[in-house]
């Protein structure tokens, strides 16, 4: 495979008002499975993508995601996050929806040559900024009728991004959703497709409506235990205890499974265990996590349908929150050493 793609051009870029959103770089991977294989990795930098109009991604959703980050550290180094717990979590999706899962040597090999090929656009240490990358899966094969696709598309693309909430890390409020569903027990719920986010589109607009950032979904079916803050999952602190559903309904988050091994690490109990709405009152702090965020803490909680207010973070952002989400940049930023040994580190050179 040719690798001598990069450019050496300076770019003008607002590194510390970067939105998150879809930012141009130079170039993608892709990788193509059909007659039983997958084919060797294709640099392109085209940014569409050419699809049989019958092709089971767009007709009946059979498409999965990842979302994932490098960091330039303090030491100009370049570093991603757990990369093996998206792949793990990649497979899961297409073997949740019947598209052949992409083998764990492709996975990486792509997603490291995506961040080589564009590390002109890996934001400078310092900024709050990060290379966002984008892994995506898809049945490409024609079918009319509903049936797994026999052949499937997997695309990686990088953009650099800033905070997903433009508040940073600092209180956002959050509504209640009881109208519609993200997801459903026994359904797609706990795994990363597309569908789980055309659903939740209708709860999105209803908060921003409310002035808020995102929704809060209730379980499906009884609309009493809390299953996720719109595409996050939800974290609440009460007794030096760090709490988080658990629901077979809620995405499991790399961020939030981090957070529980560092609160552990510093001497908080951790629960995972159904949370009912009515126990929010008595939380200490309460937030969202999830890559885009790390983590949001949220200020209000807006129950539309009660006419009620939950109010947090009244005289700041929580110590425990702030604590693990000091903990948890520091070592993706390398400013303090990876115990755990979820860093790899990108020669970019």
């Amino acid at each position: 495979m040719d690798t001598q793609f990069k450019t050496e051009q300076m770019l003008d870029i607002d590194w510390k008002n970067l939105p998150f959103g879809y930012f141009k770089t130079d170039y993608n991977v892709r990788t193509y499975f059909k007659d039983g294989q997958w084919s060797q990795l294709e640099i392109t930098s085209d940014e569409t993508v050419n699809l049989h109009m019958a092709s089971t991604a767009l007709h009946y959703g059979q498409d999965a995601f990842e979302g994932m980050k490098a960091y330039r550290g303090i030491d100009g180094k370049v570093r991603i996050f757990r990369w093996e717990e998206n792949w793990e979590r990649l497979k899961n999706s297409a073997i949740g929806i019947m598209m052949e899962p992409v083998p764990k040597d492709t996975f990486h090999e792509a997603i490291v040559t995506a961040v080589k090929l564009n590390s002109q656009y890996i934001p400078p240490y310092g900024t709050g900024a990060a290379l966002y990358i984008r892994p995506f899966l898809f049945g490409s094969g024609a079918e009319v009728g509903v049936k797994p696709a026999k052949e499937f598309t997997f695309i990686v693309f990088v953009c650099p991004v800033g905070p997903y909430f433009k508040e940073g890390f600092n209180p956002v409020n959050i509504a209640v959703v009881r109208d519609s569903d993200r997801a459903a027990p026994l359904g797609t719920g706990n795994i990363k497709v597309g569908g789980n986010y055309a659903a939740s589109l209708i709860g999105i607009k209803k908060a921003h409506d409310a002035g808020c950032g995102s929704p809060l979904y209730l379980d499906s079916k009884e609309k009493l235990y809390i299953d996720e803050i719109g595409a996050a999952n939800f974290f609440g602190i009460k007794n030096n205890t760090y709490i988080t559903p658990n629901s077979s309904s809620v995405l499991p988050s790399i961020t939030n499974k981090s957070l529980c091994v560092i609160a552990e690490s510093m001497g908080i109990k951790v629960e995972r265990r159904p949370v009912r709405f009515d126990e929010i009152e008595n939380f200490e702090e309460i937030g969202a996590c999830g890559t885009a965020a790390i983590i949001s803490p949220i200020g209000k909680i807006i129950d539309i349908d009660n006419n009620k207010i939950y109010e947090f973070c009244k005289n700041g952002v929580g110590p425990v929150s702030t604590k693990l989400y000091n903990r948890l940049v520091n070592i993706q930023y390398g400013k303090e050493p990876d115990e755990f040994g979820w860093i790899e580190f990108i020669d970019v050179e």
